[in-house]
């Protein structure tokens, strides 16, 4: 089930937060609503995959045991034993439904055509934080089994992130404050997220499906421009409506996104693209090998390490592996060859730079395959063809997309906003409901006559 569905924007999620708020709570406990939110969770999931509930149920019930055994024999041999069983535990699934058919194929051998587990890339990060922090001493176990599994299994979190850890979410699952304003506000969010996902990723994408391949200049860049804007509303719409629907519960969800395409290098571009993937490895692969307080040498491989694992965290394929290495390298390349000389660059140029590394990284990530991607790059560069009739008509139809996709990415739009609710607060309110209210129904309109509806993070 897409958050962008009539079934899910006009029947679960109004009917869940409806029982949500009718269920009582008692003397300040939010137990009654968890499990009204685990019952939904699993609703949600099973409407997708109903296969692979008793999976997720499993390693959640894993996590909750393993967690209780890590708490008691911290430090002992014990409590270690555990702590690498549940991580293997956590990982053995995450591996076998992500990568065994991609190992046979590579092998000749034939492969057993396994469907992946929606969310399991974000789910098992998830258990695995808690796993590791427990390990750490930074938090206490969950005793309560359907919180922790409440936590692990969150639909607002399910299918794409942003990736919440435990130890953030702790308190939000213990008590939660309510009020009319941050359901507001949640709302808000999530209307602004849909029409992202809606009115601007699906739209946008269409343009790409059109583009996609063509031996031509114009094309390719049409491609490459569409694609960079498509990908960062499709998925900063799901965060947006993600993040509103914790809100309108009462939760705090991390932020995913702050900008990306204002970058300025490679390094910036990192630090604001999916900033809760970023910091996971940061904190629980990077810091813990070493990070940059190492040799010189150590250091590459560290960067690189990490870099072919967050590869292989988005996909079993050659080209989500060169798309980390891709990375690693041009962040090596920042490290030692520019040492921060880019931002000596006049901005227009440092922003151009950025935004055409990560342009090109994205060729990659969304080729089918690598001989693909290397026929768009020698487009991008002229070497197959530079005007093309059909790339011009369709960079014209759909140029009003492009624009407010461009106009979209940057801050503009929330500086505006926020000018203007200082300046005439009263107006601002009821001009932002009627908006909201205008959106909400040209989304459904869009979603009830239209049938092009994918998401790209749907697939990790």
């Amino acid at each position: 089930m897409l958050f962008s569905s009539v079934t899910f924007l006009y029947g679960f999620l109004p009917l869940t937060l409806a029982l949500y708020y009718v269920i009582p709570t008692r003397k300040g406990s939010v137990a009654p609503r968890n499990m009204l939110l685990l019952g939904a969770s699993f609703l949600f999931y099973a409407w997708g995959e109903p296969r692979y509930v008793l999976l997720m149920l499993g390693q959640c019930l894993a996590a909750w045991a393993f967690g209780l055994g890590i708490e008691k024999w911290r430090g002992k041999r014990a409590g270690k034993a555990l702590f690498i069983l549940s991580c293997c535990a956590a990982l053995s699934a995450l591996l076998f439904f992500k990568y065994t058919d991609f190992v046979l194929t590579n092998l000749h051998l034939q492969p057993l055509r396994i469907a992946l587990p929606i969310g399991i890339s974000f789910y098992t990060f998830k258990i695995l934080s808690y796993t590791i922090d427990l390990q750490r001493g930074k938090i206490r176990a969950q005793r309560d089994f359907f919180t922790l599994t409440t936590y692990i299994a969150l639909f607002p979190q399910l299918m794409a992130g942003p990736i919440a850890r435990y130890a953030d979410m702790s308190e939000s699952l213990a008590r939660r404050n309510h009020s009319t304003e941050d359901f507001a506000r949640g709302a808000e969010r999530f209307i602004v997220g849909l029409a992202k996902k809606v009115l601007l990723a699906n739209t946008l994408g269409q343009l790409v499906s059109l583009v996609r391949g063509q031996p031509n200049a114009m094309a390719a860049w049409t491609y490459l421009l569409a694609y960079t804007l498509h990908i960062y509303f499709d998925f900063s719409g799901y965060t947006d409506m993600a993040i509103g629907i914790g809100r309108m519960l009462g939760m705090d969800t991390p932020e995913n996104f702050n900008y990306p395409y204002m970058t300025r290098g490679v390094a910036e571009f990192w630090r604001r693209w999916h900033m809760t993937l970023g910091s996971w490895f940061r904190d629980y692969i990077y810091i813990p090998m070493g990070g940059n307080r190492v040799k010189p040498l150590r250091y590459v491989l560290n960067v690189m390490a990490v870099w072919a694992l967050t590869g292989l965290w988005h996909g079993a394929n050659w080209n989500y592996m060169l798309w980390g290495l891709y990375y690693g390298l041009l962040l090596l390349f920042e490290k030692f060859v520019l040492r921060g000389k880019q931002e000596k660059w006049p901005k227009a140029l440092q922003h151009l730079y950025g935004l055409l590394m990560v342009g090109l990284g994205f060729v990659l990530f969304d080729c089918v395959n690598l001989a693909g991607a290397g026929q768009t790059y020698l487009a991008l560069f002229g070497f197959t063809g530079g005007m093309s009739s059909a790339a011009l008509y369709y960079l014209r139809s759909y140029a009003l997309p492009l624009l407010l996709g461009i106009v979209g990415a940057s801050p503009l739009p929330a500086r505006l906003a926020k000018k203007f609710r200082e300046k005439a607060s009263g107006v601002f309110t009821a001009l932002t409901l009627l908006s909201i209210a205008i959106l909400l129904a040209i989304v459904t309109a869009s979603l009830v006559d239209g049938t092009f509806n994918p998401f790209v993070y749907f697939q990790f």
